[in-house]
């Protein structure tokens, strides 16, 4: 069996518990075993028995002891966790030197299909304007999402040349758009799960993509997916993409 710590007592934590502990194998065994399930009483953390993947979809300010429990039990890393700092990040892809680690805004097969969408369109569609529109339900604390930050990546990524700047939102008398920009709005409001689309803006003609998540079990699903998909790796940095070619 896998032994797991999962971070977060929330819904996404209480749902990859219940998700990961309805999987059996070929023969009806258990794949997995909880060892720990810790909230933000982060001293459970330190005391908590060595496993062989940590899963936290929690909150940026578990992000040290996370790194912390990786460094002292060997655990593989699978975060889900976004708002991280410019400087938590190059401390993750520094811990995916030594530890096996997956980072991803959004763990879904379908946005990861999208990514490459982005990129191609990205190239095909040379002068269209990019804006990008990601919409949560009321209680998600940080803007713009993750996953419109993946997005946002794969455009910039497609053309690293082209200088492309992000512009958050707009008001006020801003001036005519430039065609560097890259606009991301993010709204909120009821308990929707999550929606992003990517608009390319052109002459007499608009191409739309767009991703709705009806339901957390997809990112659930794919967070137990890398899981077992790290348990078998050597250590470094993994993404879904990498994930998602060896299916």
């Amino acid at each position: 069996m896998i032994k797991t710590v999962i971070m977060g007592t929330g819904r996404m934590g209480s749902l990859i518990r219940t998700t990961a502990e309805g999987i059996v194998d070929t023969a009806g065994q258990p794949v997995f075993d909880i060892v720990a399930q810790i909230g933000f009483d982060l001293s459970e953390l330190e005391s908590a028995p060595a496993a062989d993947v940590i899963i936290d979809f929690s909150n940026v300010v578990t992000f040290d002891a996370v790194v912390a429990y990786v460094e002292r039990t060997g655990a593989a890393l699978v975060s889900g966790t976004t708002g991280y700092t410019p400087e938590q990040m190059d401390r993750l892809r520094e811990l995916g030197q030594s530890a096996r680690v997956m980072h991803s805004g959004n763990y879904s097969i379908g946005i990861a299909a999208l990514r490459h969408l982005v990129a191609q369109a990205t190239r095909e569609l040379p002068g269209f304007d990019c804006e990008i529109v990601e919409t949560h339900h009321n209680q998600k604390v940080d803007a713009p999402s993750g996953t419109a930050k993946l997005l946002l990546d794969a455009v910039v990524e497609a053309e690293p040349e082209a200088g492309y700047q992000p512009v958050y939102g707009r008001e006020g008398m801003c001036g005519a758009r430039d065609p560097k920009e890259i606009g991301i709005s993010a709204v909120r409001g009821g308990s929707i799960v999550g929606d992003h689309e990517v608009l390319f803006c052109g002459p007499d003609e608009v191409i739309t993509l767009r991703h709705t998540a009806y339901s957390r079990n997809i990112f659930a699903n794919g967070a137990i997916n890398a899981a077992v998909y790290l348990a078998k790796k050597e250590p470094g940095l993994y993404n879904m993409s990498n994930m998602i070619a060896e299916m």
